[in-house]
């Protein structure tokens, strides 16, 4: 099952660096951000990584937490936070699962040849668990600024109907 904007997340369950497990529901009543990437230690996903580390204050201070999400595996995934000193964490989705149910798993074309890879993509979700943004086929310039304006003005949003 895809998912869908202005429905709930499936339901699944992931495992992240430091020992988090992630869930459909552990992030309730916070606004969450995952943003899948194609392989650490790669020249857009470490820019991607860094600007997410660096505006992360400002996530935090809105109310949100931020997750990688790839398909390298936890010791990669280690290796890649501690050398970008990332302050979230990181989902090895080593079995493709969250991959497939969020849809971001592309054929491209690399060196000539056809592969399977991951298609650079941000969702933001809200504190309901609804999936409110996508953003899909995305350029790094910019982006991490543009979700976080939407988690902005998301939070504005939930404040104005409290």
């Amino acid at each position: 099952m895809a998912i869908v904007v202005n429905k709930p997340l499936p339901e699944f369950e992931a495992n992240a660096t430091g020992g988090v497990k992630v869930t459909n529901t552990s992030h309730l009543g916070q606004i969450l951000i995952l943003y899948f990437y194609p392989k650490d230690n790669t020249p857009g996903c470490t820019t991607e990584a860094m600007q997410f580390r660096d505006h992360y204050p400002d996530f935090v201070k809105a109310g949100a937490v931020v997750f990688g999400v790839s398909r390298d595996n936890m010791k990669s995934h280690e290796e890649f936070k501690a050398k970008l000193e990332l302050p979230f964490e990181l989902i090895a989705d080593t079995e493709e699962k969250m991959c497939h149910m969020f849809g971001v798993v592309k054929n491209k074309i690399m060196y000539g040849k056809k592969v399977k890879g991951i298609e650079r993509s941000t969702f933001l979700i809200g504190p309901d668990g609804i999936v409110k943004e996508e953003w899909r086929g995305l350029k790094v310039p910019g982006h991490v600024e543009e979700v976080l304006k939407a988690v902005k003005a998301l939070k504005k949003k939930e404040k104005a109907a409290a």
